[in-house]
């Protein structure tokens, strides 16, 4: 049953709405249940209806639950999908007045690398590299094209980066590619400048939804503004409490900026809280009150009060580990829990090294969040590169990553000048490895190779129009020799396994996508949307993890690591002024706790070959004391405590004896 301000929210149509729901007030379900109301009671057909999260996992998520309220017909035609996606969908209607091919390409980060390293210097630094890449996306960001970013250039940089944006476009254009800004710049810009595109789309879309609005960049709120038009038609649901990604371009900034555009704006707050005791409650919102509102709002449990949260002092991060393990494996063994019922949170990944020691050590088992993506293997980015490359020829980023994968005896000088010759006769580079007159200057070798894969190339291509996505993937497999070419690779048999366990994966994963007649070509650009999947499942281990990876997560139990000034709040945001910030990331630490806090930090730390003194965070100090407990306010739990770790460790090193 929805409370009354979450059925306020799902029940009211009239106009805009901005939803400021709090952390665990049930964000997704009111969402979800405003879709089915737009369905079921106001007649709104799915298709008409976009959804729009931020992850894939979080879209996933909302169709699984969507599919158990709506129709299953209404289901699957309802739009539910990250910014991003969305952009994609767009651009396979509007391709042409975006003066695309229909097989565009949509490159990945490290393609994007490839082309700009392409395009620096040879001697350039990677950091250099990376540092354009970051300046090139916040333009886009911001809206802004080639011309726009030269015209809002003034310092010596800007002009530079400016020029390097330009030719980095200009090459993509070439190559009938887009790279992930570009899903959103480029309908932001067909939107802003072409009225009747505007209005076909939001006679298309009649009602949106945005799902962690204080996420949204410029760009972003920018296309929602242009798709709702001043008919205003959408809910956004957000909470300016867990605004944490300004470092990456979120703008907090449009939970006012929504209130200008839209004078007619309701604003609703969620503020019932269905995860938190209430200590740990007022702790969230004592600390929370030191930051400025637009909108303050009071978060307020029924559940019990719960126990006080649990200040720890530690010697330094080596004690700070140990304790930590201990604690988690006393509450384990005392609460009957799933090791998955606990987290331990840090500020950055490094402070994870000591705790898996730690943990290791106490045979506590443990899921470290943040390792490589599913789609960042090297075999699965090969196999996408071939899938690109069948559905768009153009795609010379595909080409330079596979030509030579398996080897084909073909060297960077041979692909140079491949590409010297491309570039004169305007052919791709695929285009130049069939032509006669491109290979003229290589070697006969490396020319019959060049010819071999396009050769390649060509009968997939003809396959591709006859064959189902998992059907071709199939093929790619066999006909190049990739298959082969993972057996042959040294190393472990485990690790070879692995690999063809990966590429058995993706089969899987386009089996799932396919829908009705999709084909290869519109497979490969969604899948190139999904690079930030951890396909890793967890299992029943403790979850280490930063905070801003556990947004969305709430545990049974959770400690936060390393709560010292410099580093929550950490030194680099302190000195940008970001302090509002990083107590809005302590926030959102705080509220993943259903049960128990526990809070840690070290009097002291080795830095540049010195012991330093360090301070416990302010953020700490800001918390109410009456909800706390500190080290030496209960010594008769202390001891007890201690006595519990010391048994513990008996039975450990019984256990390892014995073993």
């Amino acid at each position: 049953m929805l409370n009354p301000q979450q059925r306020e929210a799902v029940d009211y149509c009239e106009g805009p709405l901005l939803v400021l729901a709090g952390a665990g007030s049930g964000k997704t379900r009111v969402i979800v249940e405003k879709i089915a109301h737009l369905v079921q009671r106001r007649g709104l057909a799915p298709e008409k209806i976009a959804a729009i999260t931020f992850t894939n996992k979080a879209a996933r998520e909302m169709r699984e639950r969507l599919a158990k309220r709506v129709p299953a017909a209404s289901a699957d035609a309802l739009r539910v999908s990250t910014f991003h996606a969305l952009g994609l969908r767009f651009l396979q209607v509007e391709h042409e007045r975006a003066a695309l091919k229909a097989n565009f390409s949509v490159l990945d980060s490290d393609d994007s690398i490839t082309v700009l390293k392409d395009l620096m210097p040879k001697n350039t630094r990677g950091e250099e590299i990376d540092a354009l890449r970051s300046a090139i996306s916040r333009a886009k960001n911001a809206g802004l094209d080639p011309d726009a970013a030269a015209a809002a250039a003034r310092s010596t940089r800007e002009i530079e980066v400016a020029a390097r944006y330009a030719t980095y476009q200009q090459r993509l254009r070439a190559w009938n590619a887009l790279d992930f800004d570009d899903l959103i710049r480029i309908p932001l810009h067909l939107l802003e400048v072409h009225e009747e595109v505007a209005l076909a789309w939001r006679e298309r879309l009649r009602y949106l939804l945005v799902d962690e609005y204080q996420d949204t960049n410029e760009a972003q709120y920018r296309l929602l503004r242009a798709l709702a038009g001043s008919r205003g038609a959408f809910t956004c649901v957000g909470d300016d409490d867990q605004s944490i990604y300004a470092w990456r371009g979120a703008r907090p900034e449009n939970l006012d900026e929504i209130a200008r555009d839209y004078p007619n704006l309701r604003v609703l707050k969620l503020e019932q809280n269905y995860r938190c005791s209430a200590r740990i409650l007022r702790c969230a919102n004592a600390l929370i009150a030191n930051n400025d509102h637009s909108h303050p709002k009071r978060l307020w449990s029924v559940a019990g009060e719960g126990v006080p949260v649990r200040i720890m002092r530690c010697r330094d991060s080596e004690h700070e580990s140990a304790r930590i393990a201990a604690l988690l494996e006393q509450a384990q063994r005392s609460e009957g829990s799933r090791w998955s019922d606990y987290a331990v949170l840090y500020r950055g990944n490094h402070q994870s090294r000591e705790l898996e020691k730690a943990l290791r050590l106490a045979r506590v088992p443990y899921h470290l969040s943040g390792s490589m993506s599913f789609l960042d293997r090297t075999e699965v980015k090969d196999v996408l590169a071939y899938l690109r490359l069948v559905a768009n020829p153009d795609d010379d980023a595909a080409f330079l990553r596979v030509v030579n994968v398996p080897r084909r005896d073909l060297g960077a000088s041979s692909l140079e000048r491949l590409g010297i010759a491309a570039q004169a006769r305007r052919l791709s580079l695929l285009g130049a490895a069939a032509d006669p007159g491109c290979v003229a200057s290589l070697q006969r070798r490396q020319a019959h190779a060049l010819a071999d894969f396009s050769a390649l190339i060509g009968r997939l291509r003809r396959l591709s129009s006859q064959s189902t996505a998992v059907e071709l993937l199939e093929s790619v497999l066999e006909l190049s020799g990739y298959r082969a070419h993972v057996q042959s690779l040294p190393g472990a048999a485990d690790a070879c396994a692995r690999r063809l366990a990966n590429l058995a994966e993706l089969g899987e994963w386009f089996r799932a996508m396919q829908r009705g007649s999709a084909r290869s070509g519109d497979l490969a650009q969604q899948l190139m949307l999904l690079g930030t999947v951890d396909r890793d499942d967890p299992g029943n281990a403790v979850r280490l993890m930063t905070i801003h990876a556990a947004k969305g997560l709430e545990f049974r139990g959770v400690c936060i690591i390393g709560c010292n000034e410099g580093t929550l709040p950490h030194e680099g945001a302190l000195d940008e002024g970001r302090l509002d910030e990083e107590r809005r990331l302590f926030y959102v630490g705080i509220t993943r706790a259903r049960e128990w806090l526990v809070l840690s930090h070290s009097e002291r730390a080795r830095r540049f070959g010195e012991m330093m003194a360090l301070r416990c965070s302010r953020f700490v100090e800001e918390l109410p004391a009456d909800d706390l407990v500190r080290d030496g306010d209960d010594p008769a739990a202390e001891t007890e405590a201690r006595r519990e770790t010391a048994l513990a460790q008996l039975a450990r090193i019984s256990a390892m004896l014995n073993g």
